[in-house]
């Protein structure tokens, strides 16, 4: 799933290819879930966008926005596999040599963008799970993060640094009980951490992902606090180029190399092990990251020998794990009737059920970059 720093690369094209432009054609592709679960349909969204012009694009953790000349404008969530493509741009995280991928337009496609003027820039939204969410939000610009989705989900480390403090961070951690990987990865608490953004916070502060959130002393809440700051400033920085990421993150190290069934490990000979912490399969290093209060389980020796991904292409997780908690992911099993839209947009006082985490099937590849 796309994270904070993956989509905060998203919004990086959109200001660089959209904004400030024209859209003189939209096609939105008929789909009563991406749309239709959250008030919206393809004929609004095409109404909506249809002649304006390309204003603003922001970022709420895993959530983005496109911001237009008048309202509604359009709020984005990803869900598992979504993507926004800008044609003869390299949006993409990962690089793909399939020839499928450099079709146009791309297959999957729940939107295409044109716009005006010489040269053109065309973009397409795609999703081939149909977890992605694709709303309008009917109010000024500049007040889009008091709407739902937003207002529902935590401060944004990156865009909200002046609010996600060590006291905040303290009160957060302390009034919880539950394992401290498992609080990163709650959207409500904090926007925008993923599976592998809150597996580096934790190895960089040397904390267990498993031990619960209340028994950390003040020494760990601070390691805890830089390294959240740094992890997601830096990822972001780097628009989520993991090529770029530094060579001591356990991102550079957690896919794993060599043959199959080989014990993952750092440069250094640390053993690299897998474990099941908020629904999400936790890659801990344990001779960095120590056990220093309650914890879930304890760690078993058959643990520590779990072998890694063979692949740098492969998923580190088992294939019934795929939420962070996030409200926008819901069961592909799940066979409800379409939603009817909202007219122009979800007002402020609408309410959203939230949905149940999406629980089979297989996710788009690891972040790293193959040359």
């Amino acid at each position: 799933m796309p994270e904070l720093a993956e989509v905060s690369r998203i919004v990086h094209f959109i200001r660089q290819h959209l904004v400030g432009k024209t859209l003189s054609r939209v096609q939105a592709q008929h789909d009563d879930i991406v749309y239709g679960k959250v008030g919206t349909s393809a004929d609004e969204f095409e109404k909506a966008m249809q002649g304006k012009t390309v204003v603003g694009a922001g970022q709420q953790g895993k959530y983005f926005w496109i911001t237009m000349s008048s309202p509604p404008h359009a709020v984005m969530h990803f869900g598992m596999a979504g993507w926004l493509k800008i044609k003869d741009a390299d949006t993409y995280y990962y690089r793909t040599d399939k020839p499928q991928d450099k079709e146009w337009p791309p297959k999957y496609w729940k939107f295409l963008l044109e716009t005006d003027g010489n040269p053109k820039t065309e973009a397409a939204f795609v999703d081939f799970r149909r977890l992605a969410r694709i709303r309008l939000v009917d109010c000024p610009a500049d007040e889009i993060r008091k709407y739902t989705p937003l207002k529902e989900n935590g401060p944004d480390p990156v865009a909200d640094p002046e609010l996600v403090t060590e006291k905040w961070l303290t009160e957060l951690v302390t009034r919880k009980k539950a394992p401290i990987k498992a609080v990163l990865l709650d959207q409500a608490n904090i926007s925008g951490i993923g599976n592998w953004m809150g597996d580096e916070i934790l190895y960089q502060g040397k904390i267990h992902p498993e031990q619960y959130s209340n028994t950390l002393n003040d020494e760990q809440i601070q390691d805890l606090h830089k390294a959240l700051h740094y992890v997601c400033s830096t990822s972001v920085e780097l628009l989520a180029d993991s090529e770029k990421f530094p060579e001591h993150w356990l991102f550079k190290h957690r896919w794993g190399k060599g043959k199959k069934n080989q014990t993952a490990k750092l440069p250094n000979g640390d053993k690299i092990i897998f474990l099941t912490v908020g629904g999400r399969t936790s890659a801990v290093v344990p001779s960095v990251q120590k056990k220093t209060g309650p914890i879930t389980k304890d760690v078993t020796e058959d643990e520590t020998k779990e072998s890694h991904p063979s692949s740098k292409r492969k998923r580190e997780t088992p294939l019934k794990e795929e939420s962070d908690s996030d409200p926008e992911i819901e069961k592909v099993s799940k066979k409800s009737g379409p939603s009817k839209g909202t007219g122009r947009g979800v007002k402020l006082e609408d309410s959203e059920k939230k949905a149940s985490p999406e629980t089979s099937g297989r996710r788009r590849s690891t972040r790293l970059r193959t040359k």
